[in-house]
């Protein structure tokens, strides 16, 4: 199981980096490519998305984050990839952000692929009427825009203080809404994540490049949502061929020959 080593950081007044190591171990393709196990090569290789006790309680400590959704909800989720019509009215919406995706990913050092991936997986399961300004004013969602974030994510970036006034935090709001500005943010969230947990900043993390840089990309699409099942979830988009094609490939309009 790979694992990130934990000795040292309980009780730690500071961010300390995380270190990962990995011990091999079996694993099996599954046809499902939403499940664990298929986002490992047949043979030889951890699993990403497979925590240790330990690890969990460290990341619960400093993240607050917790178990997977219940199966109901997973079912749920399930259904939602399955269908056709929402999934492309979900490319569409991606479509029009692939430039900030790409510009900000580059700027802040980000793998566009997760970045997109969890853009891909909230548009899917935005609940209707949540992105309207009366509605995110009302205080009903507590998290807002393209890559639901809350006025938290602005705090930690610096951007809000802690103290805020009501008329700061309705401008918070707003910010959220716009979905440039929150797709920025989402990337500076993972941004600040690598940083906090010791992941290296230098170069793109790439799960098919190691067993650590997959368990890293499987710890920062925990810390966004919360769940358990999300890193699985998240690791299987991030290897779909058309996010991949819609994110990387350039459209350049057929000119016909003058005759």
């Amino acid at each position: 199981m790979a694992s990130l080593a934990m000795i040292g950081l309980i009780g730690s007044s500071r961010p300390l980096p995380l270190q990962i190591t990995t011990v091999v171990h079996e694993t099996v393709v599954s046809s499902d490519s939403s499940s664990a196990s298929a986002l490992s090569l047949e043979g030889q290789r951890p699993n990403p998305v497979d925590f240790t006790p330990e690890e969990l309680q460290e990341l619960q400590r400093r993240f607050g984050v917790h178990g997977p959704q219940p199966e109901l909800a997973q079912l749920l989720t399930r259904g939602l990839d399955q269908l056709t019509p929402l999934r492309a009215h979900t490319f569409q919406r991606l479509e029009h952000l692939q430039p900030i995706i790409l510009r900000e990913s580059k700027q802040q050092g980000v793998n566009p692929m997760l970045v997109a991936a969890v853009l891909f997986d909230e548009l899917q399961r935005a609940k209707p009427g949540e992105d309207l300004p009366i509605a995110a004013q009302s205080g009903l969602f507590k998290t807002h825009g393209p890559a639901q974030l809350s006025v938290g994510e602005l705090v930690h970036q610096g951007l809000l203080r802690p103290d805020a006034s009501e008329a700061e935090m309705v401008a918070a709001r707003e910010k959220l809404l716009d979905p440039e500005s929150n797709v920025a943010l989402l990337v500076g969230k993972f941004a600040r994540l690598s940083t906090d947990l010791g992941f290296p900043t230098d170069n793109l993390l790439e799960a098919s490049a190691s067993p650590r840089d997959a368990k890293a990309l499987a710890t920062l699409a925990y810390l966004h949502n919360g769940k358990l099942d999300y890193p699985a979830r998240i690791l299987s988009y991030m290897q779909d061929p058309a996010l991949h094609a819609l994110i990387y490939s350039t459209y350049r309009p057929t000119i016909w020959p003058v005759i």
